[in-house]
């Protein structure tokens, strides 16, 4: 009898580790270790943000120990014709694409194609004897520079240590030196080569010394354009053939196929009274990106905003980190390197509050898991057009929040949709 209760016990243990190998829908929110009743909140709230106008529509999954609690969309898809927000629809995740890249890089780090700690000049050579940003004149956009004290490497691109800044969207410095040089950041561009523009972005300055500060900036454009000069594939390929396939991720595209086109969620964005308005042009200040973007054909693939994909697809890429890096039979990545992914890799730097910096994740900190309900260890990003995720590993967590918004002045119902998620944990 003993013994039989010992395996028994060895079994019951062993047997989220199983059920965690892929997403599945839990019979109740109890069987995930969730209230049902605590999680109407969630309903009761998302559908109160689209009633005030705060949203037009959002879709949101949550996820526990593999088992699906609660994935729902509601409102509107379309707010002229009433047409609703469907939970299968395609989203533009723009920097949440930045994690996929990140994952890339690992994959040709364990098959030895690269170092972390490389120079960037190794295989792009644009990037030996980069200099640094000393006085700009926002009169004549002119500046003087410094030079580097160290060649850039590839974990601080990781990392956004690097000194690159973001292109239309970063500083008043990044932004008139990149758009000098017809630097953008990678969303919508047809007259341009991945390659060629990182060249052009490889000879101007740094926003500061390489490793001193964090910085958010065109890493990942760089962080893809590595991987597509180290593997012979375009990024495209190699997230296909590498991530998505094995995967299964099957609605996650850098060009939507126009059979699925109906899909592409219709982006909004506040006019200047509040009332949302379709964000059909001039996204990003720039007149020439429109937001049928993802439609559009273009040999660019953005590393660091290119991507759209539906909220489940985006889940299984986060359930296969949570489960160290195997998703329904299929390795893509080691225990170890999801390890450092997902651990304070900036040491001291300061990022926002207490949080810091992983190989492509924010990370919530000791002292920052004191501001949230989200455990230490957390990891997580979002997107430029209002999507967002988190990965907590101790409660074993999966969250994911999506809507479709330029820009809006309702940001904290993220940090509330986040809070309901959490007050439902039943055990």
């Amino acid at each position: 009898m003993q013994k039989f209760l010992f395996l028994l016990a060895f079994v019951a243990l062993q047997l989220p580790v199983v059920l965690a190998q892929k997403i599945i829908p839990a019979v109740t929110p109890e069987a995930a270790g969730f209230s049902t009743e605590r999680l109407k909140r969630v309903d009761r709230e998302m559908n109160e943000w689209v009633q005030k106008g705060w949203m037009q529509g959002g879709a949101a999954m949550i996820i526990r120990n593999g088992k699906i609690a609660w994935y729902k969309a509601v409102g509107y898809d379309d707010l002229d014709t009433k047409a609703a927000m469907q939970k299968e629809g395609i989203f533009r995740i723009a920097s949440q694409t930045k994690a996929i890249t990140s994952v890339a890089i690992m994959v040709l780090f364990e098959e030895g194609k690269l170092l972390l700690d490389d120079p960037v000049s190794k295989y792009i050579p644009a990037f030996k004897k980069q200099q640094v940003l000393d006085k700009f004149n926002s009169a004549d956009t002119s500046y003087t520079t410094v030079p580097a004290k160290k060649e850039v490497t590839i974990r601080e691109l990781l990392t956004h240590t690097s000194g690159i800044g973001y292109a239309q969207i970063g500083s008043k410095e990044a932004n008139a030196i990149y758009a000098k040089h017809n630097l953008t950041a990678g969303v919508g561009v047809q007259q341009d080569k991945l390659l060629d523009a990182m060249n052009r972005l490889g000879k101007l300055p740094l926003m500061h010394q390489p490793g001193e500060k964090w910085t958010y900036g065109l890493n990942s454009d760089l962080l893809g354009c590595l991987v597509e000069v180290i593997s012979g594939m375009t990024l495209d390929d190699f997230f296909r053939t590498r991530i998505f396939e094995p995967l299964g991720m099957k609605d996650t595209y850098f060009l939507v196929p126009a059979e699925k086109s109906t899909r592409l969620v219709n982006l909004y964005k506040e006019d200047s009274t509040g009332k949302l308005i379709k964000a059909d042009k001039n996204m990003l200040n720039d007149a020439v990106v429109t937001s049928n973007y993802p439609l559009v054909r273009s040999t660019y693939y953005s590393g660091g905003a290119g991507l759209s994909a539906t909220i489940y697809d985006y889940a299984i890429f986060l359930q296969m980190l949570l489960n160290n890096g195997q998703y329904n039979g299929k390795r893509i990545l080691s225990r170890n390197a999801v390890r450092m992914m997902t651990m304070n890799q900036i040491g001291d730097l300061q990022l926002r509050g207490d949080d810091k910096f992983g190989l492509g994740f924010q990370i919530i900190s000791d002292r920052g898991s004191a501001r949230t309900p989200a455990r230490a260890g957390t990891f997580s990003w979002g997107g430029a057009f209002a999507t967002s995720y988190w990965v907590d590993p101790k409660e074993k967590i999966v969250l994911l929040f999506y809507r479709q918004l330029q820009n809006t002045t309702h940001g904290d119902v993220v940090e509330k949709f986040r809070a309901l998620t959490y007050q439902a944990i039943a055990d």
